[in-house]
């Protein structure tokens, strides 16, 4: 009798692991496709993201534009900066005047005098700090607005001590202790230079009741540190002279002796020094070569991401994308608006900013330069003019359309969104495809266990009829 055969399942002969295994492949095909769904969104999010900066660059480069200071600039040369220094705020009218410089600022500065034994304790009581002008003839002290300062000093401090007091009272005045062959001295500076940072040190000692009573003056005690102090630098202006006219500054600076102007003294003069404020004309067309080269990068990107080659056959990333072209036509429209407002110029074209093929912007500087220095205002209103609708300029139309696509609510936040959904919708498909294909595979697996037993019980329901058959067969022979 012919020996029943199987086909094989497990030990049998067929690879049981490689048909369930290529039947679970041919099950997973759509995740594949899923997958490169999702790998594309994810690109297309990041593309949108990198879009998205280049408009925000684009929208301060417009602001620029947009703004009176980014129009005001002004630049201010100094014959010799080594001596007088200038700037001024934009908006500053062309000017020039000359400066001499006959003195500097100075803070008041005092010595006591020498005090032994070096280190010794000076007495206790207390220190009154006044901030103030002195006058010279006769000598008297005017108190400032604020108060006086008073420092408690015990009967141990030394006058290392009485320094690091001051230093911590906060009382306008720097303290320093100079030791020579002579003893200790107290030194004491103004924090601020000029008349009115003058400082007067007074003392009231344990027992006294005024601090200008005659303990401040005995030489004993406390009172050491004022008795015979010496004024080492009395506080003064800066003293000069604009086109011939006396001015003075507690401090070097001079900001309000020409109107948008500060000037500084450097150093005492030994001839006029000329300060010029002119128009900064190189600061616009910064500005303007700026907005150029924001717009150009957003016009590549988008060029770039929504082509199509026919030569390869290949398209840009977002190549079709009705949204995107959306955006791109926007943009250029707002480029290629025409302003009622501009004055002699409506567009930007007039001023020499063209636009090439493929969309890049490009300027020609002769005919820039032109503009700003016949008509200036006339540049300026192409670009910021807020009159409304159609009179409003090009980078006023540019930020407020920029604006609007970086809104929490604009185009940007709505594309995002909508990838962000699509991510979300695709990840679940993938769920759903492997949870059927696990499902698959259990189920294919135990159905080829169960033929994998029905089929061994046969082997061996075969392997007993032929040890019958064969029995049978001597048997009969």
């Amino acid at each position: 009798m012919a020996t029943i055969s199987s086909p094989g399942v497990g030990t049998n002969g067929l690879d049981v692991k490689s048909i369930i295994s290529q039947l679970v492949a041919l099950e997973k095909k759509p995740l594949d496709t899923l997958k490169l769904q999702a790998a594309t969104v994810n690109t297309k999010i990041s593309a949108f993201g990198q879009i998205k900066s280049l408009v925000s660059t684009l929208q301060d480069a417009a602001s620029k534009l947009t703004s009176v200071t980014g129009w005001n600039g002004v630049t201010t040369t100094s014959s010799d900066s080594k001596y007088v220094s200038a700037t001024a705020v934009g908006g500053t009218l062309p000017t020039t005047f000359s400066v001499e410089v006959q003195s500097l600022a100075k803070a008041q500065a005092t010595a006591s005098a020498a005090l032994l034994p070096v280190g010794g304790a000076l007495g206790s009581g207390t220190l009154r700090l006044e901030l103030g002008k002195w006058s010279v003839a006769p000598a008297s002290f005017t108190p400032g607005s604020g108060q006086p300062v008073d420092i408690t000093i015990s009967a141990s401090d030394k006058l290392s001590d009485v320094a690091s007091k001051i230093n911590g009272a906060n009382a306008g005045v720097t303290a320093s202790v100079l030791t020579d062959a002579s003893g200790e001295r107290l030194l004491l500076r103004s924090k601020s230079t000029g008349e009115e940072s003058g400082f007067r040190l007074s003392v009231m000692e344990d027992g006294d009741t005024d601090p200008q009573s005659a303990g401040n003056t005995d030489a004993t005690g406390l009172s050491r540190l004022v008795a015979g102090t010496t004024v080492t630098q009395a506080a003064a202006n800066a003293k000069a002279t604009v086109n011939g006219i006396a001015v003075s500054s507690g401090t070097n600076t001079f900001a309000s002796t020409i109107s948008g102007v500060t000037f500084k003294a450097e150093q005492v003069t030994t001839a006029p020094i000329e300060i010029s404020v002119g128009k900064d004309d190189a600061a616009v067309k910064s500005n303007i070569d700026g907005f150029v080269k924001a717009y150009n990068a957003i016009n590549q990107l988008l060029q770039e991401a929504t082509k199509y080659d026919a030569k390869t056959n290949s398209a840009g990333l977002l190549q079709g994308d009705s949204t995107t072209v959306a955006l791109q036509n926007s943009l250029r429209n707002a480029i290629q608006s025409v302003t009622t407002g501009g004055g002699a110029f409506q567009r930007l074209a007039d001023v020499g900013i063209t636009q090439q093929l493929g969309g890049d912007l490009a300027v020609d500087s002769t005919k820039l330069n032109k503009a700003l220095s016949e008509n200036p205002d006339d540049v300026k209103n192409l670009f910021r003019n807020t009159g409304g609708g159609s009179a409003n300029g090009i980078a006023v139309q540019l930020k407020a359309l920029t604006t609007t696509l970086l809104a929490n609510d604009g185009f940007f936040k709505s594309k995002d969104d909508t990838l962000q959904m699509s991510l979300k919708r695709n990840g679940k498909d993938q769920t759903r495809v492997n949870e059927k294909v696990e499902a698959f595979e259990k189920r294919i697996t135990q159905r080829y266990n169960a033929l994998d037993t029905q089929l061994s019980s046969l082997n061996g329901l075969n392997a007993y009829i032929s040890q019958q058959v064969t029995a049978w067969n001597k048997s009969t022979s």
